[in-house]
């Protein structure tokens, strides 16, 4: 006669990810969001994950596309495994970021909503409104952001159906 035996599973860690965390995380902002940058790569930093800092590099007032440009850009382009941008609302850098082609950005001000931008709309960056969430949700969206695989099924056609080409 076999018995099984259930074993818990072992904790997720940072490294377990849909995304190839072998590439940098593409990370920039505009001068809202800046300080959470910071705290963002020191996060990251501590996770022992890779960044590659797109700017601003100050708290002086900028234009968020040049700066979600480049972060979807290296996204596009495979250059990194997703991506970050942090403004005041989200919305200017996810606007920006939606132009191109192969990027679905998704502004996230909760767990429950980094973990639907994976689950249903594979979302391959996440916008963060830096005057609306506490840093510490920060952390906790990223974690889930992460970690959450895309779920397909019903959901592959609509995504599908974004692009325009």
């Amino acid at each position: 006669m076999l018995f099984f035996v259930a074993l818990p599973l072992p904790p997720k860690t940072f490294c377990m990810s849909p995304f190839n965390l072998s590439l940098p995380v593409a990370i920039g902002c505009d001068h809202a969001g800046f300080e959470y940058k910071e705290a963002i790569i020191s996060f990251l930093g501590g996770k022992n994950v890779d960044w590659k800092d797109l700017g601003t590099y100050s708290s002086e007032s900028v234009d968020y596309p040049d700066f979600a440009h480049p972060v979807a850009d290296a996204v596009e382009n495979r250059e990194a495994a997703f991506g970050i941008l942090i403004c005041g609302s989200g919305n200017g850098v996810a606007i920006t970021a939606n132009k191109h082609q192969n990027i679905r950005a998704a502004i996230c001000w909760g767990e429950e909503i980094a973990e639907l931008a994976r689950k249903h709309n594979d979302a391959n960056v996440i916008c963060i409104p830096a005057r609306f969430v506490k840093e510490n949700l920060v952390e906790k969206m990223l974690e889930i952001f992460i970690h959450t695989e895309f779920e397909g099924g019903r959901h592959q056609n609509r995504v599908k159906k974004i692009s325009c080409i």
